[in-house]
């Protein structure tokens, strides 16, 4: 029976213990930093298809449908009127059981988790990894040393695991971007209840959808906005100093100012994304999630592709075909992250001439089939 050690109890890391817990060819254990796992309230997450599809192999279409929401399209909308632009209808990319969602994040980890407490150990942080051995040793800060087969890195953007076996010679950089989250207590005006709203303006975006059938609204805001390196150094501290919050929230545009008191456990984070790719030499060892490379928020494909990931290498490490999965997914993540980037560009457009012609081409382009499953029937594809 083969070892396998997951570094991390995010949701690629529950995914993938899901997939190989009821396999007799493999012993699982997740070790989380934590002394809990994250199961913070306060904001939500879209599944595009190609993540509900696996995720119902393990049991996701049966989750209730109080708990999640089915949103029918994307409403684009000018951040200075109340006037939409055009509408992205999604549900052109679903099947029966297979549809856009969107649900708390702590509603997928409630239901990755909840087959696997026997499995998760809390409160190990790693201290070093020596591969230089037939099998993998991970040393952990409370002194336990623990040995295995394959070691899956799923500790995120700022993977300490990453860090060690690079030798601190891969990190990610700050995206000069802010990302603001919360929750609405109620749909702005001339908003449909039923979808994704997404508000466009010069250097910042913002983006509204329900949750669940209980109202749950969430809230995130993308904001371009510079720190300083020591900023950047402390950015866990920007989390929650009010100060710092404080001014953030008299930089938001006037549009939106007047809603700002409705949103509920705000909470402002540092965009960070990678720069490179790390290939790993010993080919026991993986990256998947954040912890393979993060890309800019704007195209909704985070949890996604953590979960589209840890398939992969699920489906790779029974195949025996680990070098398919590295060269895989660095080819489908550099398509979304050339996409992120343009959406960025795009939504965050500041001149009117030029607003004007991008509201023409959007009004076209969420129309054409062609390009719609080019930009995202190849993402959503799995």
């Amino acid at each position: 029976m083969k070892k396998i050690a997951i570094i991390g109890a995010g949701i690629s890391g529950l995914y993938i213990a899901n997939l190989f817990k009821n396999s007799l060819n493999y012993e699982i254990t997740i070790y989380e930093k934590n002394d809990t796992i994250n199961l913070e309230d306060g904001y939500g997450i879209q599944l595009s298809v190609n993540s509900v599809k696996l995720l119902n192999k393990i049991g996701f279409n049966k989750l209730s449908d109080n708990e999640k929401f089915n949103p029918e399209k994307i409403d684009f909308f000018s951040i200075n009127s109340s006037n939409k632009i055009c509408d992205l209808d999604i549900t052109n990319f679903n099947a029966d059981d297979i549809k856009y969602t969107t649900l708390k994040r702590s509603t997928l980890i409630n239901f990755l988790k909840k087959d696997l407490d026997d499995i998760i150990k809390t409160g190990f942080k790693i201290s070093k990894i020596n591969d230089q051995e037939k099998q993998i040793k991970i040393s952990f800060e409370n002194n336990v040393t623990k040995e295995c087969d394959y070691l899956i890195i799923a500790d995120g953007v700022f993977s300490k695991s990453k860090n060690l076996i690079s030798n601190n010679k891969v990190k990610p950089k700050y995206n000069d971007t802010l990302a603001i989250r919360g929750k609405l207590t109620k749909f702005p005006e001339n908003v449909n209840k039923k979808n994704i709203a997404l508000f466009l303006g010069p250097n910042f975006h913002h983006v509204i959808y329900p949750l669940n059938s209980n109202g749950d609204l969430n809230f995130i805001a993308i904001m371009k906005h510079s720190l300083s390196l020591e900023e950047q150094g402390n950015y866990s501290l920007l989390f929650s100093e009010n100060s710092f919050i404080k001014r953030i929230l008299e930089n938001f545009p006037q549009e939106i100012k007047e809603f700002i008191t409705d949103i509920k456990e705000l909470k402002i984070f540092p965009v960070f994304v990678s720069d490179k790719f790390l290939k790993i030499q010993n080919n026991n060892i993986h990256l998947i999630g954040d912890a393979f490379f993060a890309f800019p928020p704007s195209f909704a494909q985070g949890a996604s592709q953590s979960i589209e990931s840890a398939y992969e290498l699920f489906v790779s490490l029974n195949t025996n075909k680990e070098i398919n999965f590295f060269k895989k997914r660095v080819n489908k993540l550099k398509m979304i992250n050339l996409r992120s980037k343009f959406n960025l560009f795009a939504f965050h457009l500041s001149n009117p001439l030029i607003i004007f012609f991008r509201n023409i081409f959007l009004k076209r382009l969420v129309k054409n089939r062609k390009f719609l499953d080019y930009y995202l029937g190849r993402i959503y594809k799995t």
